[in-house]
């Protein structure tokens, strides 16, 4: 898709800033983001590599911003920024080869089972009772990681959510598992923009200016998250969860 439209960039800013703001609080800005970029007329593998490019401006904003009010485990996520970055490689390379639409029915009963657990446990991310890195700490994040940056790379929406609920599950509250989730899929972001490029894969002309559109939410967002805490943290969580399951279902079905 070659041609450029002024209509659909406009439609793209304010779509960006909505996925940025809801992602960096929960993740899930790609099932707002990838449907917007699949409008517009874009391959499947350009419209990813798209909202590659925008996604990376946003999530390095919220990064940041998590960080500047100490809401990161900088000594545990630091060690598996790497192995973010490898496995979204690696998802990339294999979206080239391999449709993506066969991990439909794999995420969507992930995402049944990540939100019936949550709203199980309604004290579940209410205060942080994780108290230090030991080895069982680090292989689970070790294997998060991976699994979780070859998803970004070969798919992608859902993944702030999912690595959310896996630093949840490790102790954290969700404000410091949204901070933590914030610095592994920029990791992973940044791993699969960089072999997006080599694969010609980016429409820079609306992945740009939707980017910078991005860092305008993704610094709203974090900031309401961290000012708001916890309990808002968890509603944003379920309902966008939620919204994932039905997407994924209304997918495979049809």
């Amino acid at each position: 898709m070659d041609e450029f439209s002024l209509s659909i960039l406009l439609f793209l800013i304010v779509i960006g800033f909505l996925a940025a703001f809801v992602d960096a609080v929960v993740g899930g800005g790609g099932l707002i983001a990838m449907p917007a970029l699949l409008f517009t007329g874009m391959s499947p593998q350009t419209a990813l590599g798209t909202n590659k490019l925008a996604g990376t401006m946003g999530s390095g904003t919220s990064m940041i911003s998590f960080l500047r009010h100490g809401q990161i485990n900088k000594r545990l996520v630091f060690t598996l920024f790497p192995l973010a970055f490898v496995g979204s490689v690696l998802g990339v390379i294999v979206v080239q080869r391999i449709p993506p639409d066969i991990l439909e029915p794999i995420i969507l009963i992930l995402l049944v089972v990540v939100t019936i657990y949550t709203l199980a446990n309604k004290n579940l991310g209410s205060l942080s009772t994780f108290q230090s890195i030991t080895r069982k700490v680090w292989l689970v994040g070790a294997l998060v990681a991976v699994v979780l940056g070859f998803y970004d790379g070969f798919l992608g929406p859902g993944t702030g959510s999912f690595l959310l609920f896996a630093f949840i599950f490790l102790g954290f509250n969700f404000v410091e598992a949204a901070g933590n989730a914030k610095v592994l899929n920029f990791a992973s972001n940044i791993g699969g923009l960089l072999t997006f490029i080599w694969f010609d894969s980016i429409h820079y002309a609306y992945g740009l200016p939707m980017g910078i559109a991005m860092i305008a939410g993704a610094y709203a967002g974090a900031n309401v998250a961290i000012k708001k805490g916890s309990a808002y943290v968890k509603m944003l969580f379920i309902i966008v969860t939620i919204a994932l399951i039905a997407k994924n279902a209304w997918d495979y079905l049809m």
